[in-house]
């Protein structure tokens, strides 16, 4: 009999650490359901029919409240919200001139107001480029070579412009005498008609003009 009464003692200690376990769970589980939809939920009726829930179907109640409570924090969507704000502020101060502060487009490439450079073109690919940038985000295309590119097509056009310029002056003297010889031509032809008149009679001929 006295191991039997050793029995009771040890299978009651034993029910009362489990039944101690269970009711912790229990009131554990009702204390983080209640806190978890406090950061979730700014609604009073909500902070109470979800503990309420759990308190009354335990288990279920809580899997009840998992599926259907809010996928986000308040403290997350505080965040998201600074987040869309500084974007946005960034687009806005994108969309204002640095010099005047006035509002301009996003393809804008010079202020209309202030006529500050706002934007330059890329020549390789097109696209608006940021002025204090060195190479194109979008090709790859370096400033420098960007200038290079710019001033090849200038360089290789000026020896040709210097080879018009000396053909013009070369054939400018030709033109020039041969027109000097057909007026002196056309000088004496009108000279001999006058001098040499029909009838016999001659005629004094006329001073050369300059």
């Amino acid at each position: 009999m006295p191991e039997l009464a050793n029995l009771n003692v040890y299978v009651s200690a034993l029910l009362f650490v489990l039944g101690a376990y269970l009711l912790a769970l229990y009131v554990g589980l009702i204390v983080w359901t209640y806190r978890d939809v406090r950061a979730r939920s700014r609604d009073v009726l909500a902070h109470i029919t979800a503990p309420l829930l759990v308190a009354v179907f335990t288990l279920p109640g809580l899997l009840v409240y998992v599926l259907l409570r809010p996928h986000t924090t308040l403290a997350e969507e505080y965040e998201r919200s600074l987040a869309e704000e500084a974007i946005l502020q960034d687009l806005d101060e994108d969309r204002v001139c640095p010099s005047c502060r006035r509002r301009v487009e996003a393809d804008f490439m010079v202020c209309p107001s202030c006529h500050q450079q706002l934007r330059l073109r890329c020549v390789g690919c097109g696209r608006l480029l940021h002025p204090e940038w060195d190479v194109c985000p979008y090709c790859g295309l370096f400033r420098e070579q960007d200038g290079q590119e710019a001033l090849a097509p200038a360089s290789a056009a000026q020896p040709l412009a210097q080879g018009g310029s000396g053909q013009a002056r070369s054939v400018t003297p030709r033109s020039a005498a041969r027109r000097s010889v057909e007026e002196e031509f056309e000088f004496l032809r009108t000279n001999a008609s006058e001098f040499f008149a029909p009838g016999g009679e001659e005629t004094e001929p006329p001073s050369r003009r300059e």
